[in-house]
């Protein structure tokens, strides 16, 4: 029975927890990095203690919108490297998959990776602090919250370098300075075409691929691997 309960007790959290990030996620795409917590209480109708309690401050927030919509784009990025089609072409649909991702969500792509430099603003809470901004309330340090994010995405395509990919003896050195110079490449370069948006992102597709066609070209597949 009391188990019973608990089990209940955690779905009923785990699925507040998903409203409020679905809530958070709504504000995001309206706000980009300006979001606030008091915003993101006021969509999910709480109040901002309640959203703290879930979540702890505007980092922990972060870290549970940044890992919902990394395992999103994780998903798309396995999609295309699993396609059935030549090398050259998967490449270009996985790079295609990051860039069509930013660009569609570009308010949750530079709060992930551009939170506002002073997001809270003055506080209007009122109290014994007066009109001292809510310490949890603060601008985070984006390299500190966003680094993570780029290390599994590298870490991810490393290991799917590895598992596809013969690079010799050195191989495991190789597909790991491949998985996050190529994570940081595409970071990099999608960053500053969203910025810029210099030309269409097809154009960009190619470019990225043409610089990392050289030595994947030549690599052959690993020996019982899945082929990449």
């Amino acid at each position: 029975m009391e188990t019973s309960q608990r089990d209940d007790q955690q779905r009923a959290a785990e699925r507040r927890r998903k409203e409020l990030l679905e809530a958070a996620d709504r504000v995001v795409l309206r706000d980009g990095p300006g979001a606030s917590m008091n915003a993101i209480a006021a969509e999910a109708g709480i109040t901002k203690p309640i959203l703290y309690r879930h979540f702890g401050d505007k980092g922990g927030l972060y870290r549970a919108l940044a890992a919902r919509h990394t395992d999103a784009l994780l998903s798309g990025l396995r999609a295309a490297l699993d396609a059935p089609a030549e090398r050259r072409d998967r490449v270009e649909r996985t790079l295609d998959t990051y860039l069509a991702a930013i660009e569609a969500r570009p308010q949750v792509y530079r709060f992930l990776m551009h939170p506002a430099d002073d997001p809270a603003g003055p506080s209007t809470d009122q109290g014994e602090q007066g009109d001292q901004r809510d310490q949890r309330e603060q601008g985070f340090d984006v390299g500190r919250h966003s680094a993570p994010l780029l290390r599994r995405l590298g870490e991810e395509l490393a290991q799917v370098i590895a598992e596809r990919v013969d690079l010799g003896p050195d191989s495991d050195e190789l597909a790991r300075a491949w998985g996050h110079g190529i994570v940081g490449m595409m970071h990099a370069a999608g960053d500053w075409w969203l910025r810029e948006r210099p030309f269409p992102r097809a154009r960009l597709v190619r470019h990225l691929a043409d610089l990392l066609w050289g030595r994947l070209a030549a690599a052959g597949d690993l020996a019982g691997g899945p082929g990449f």
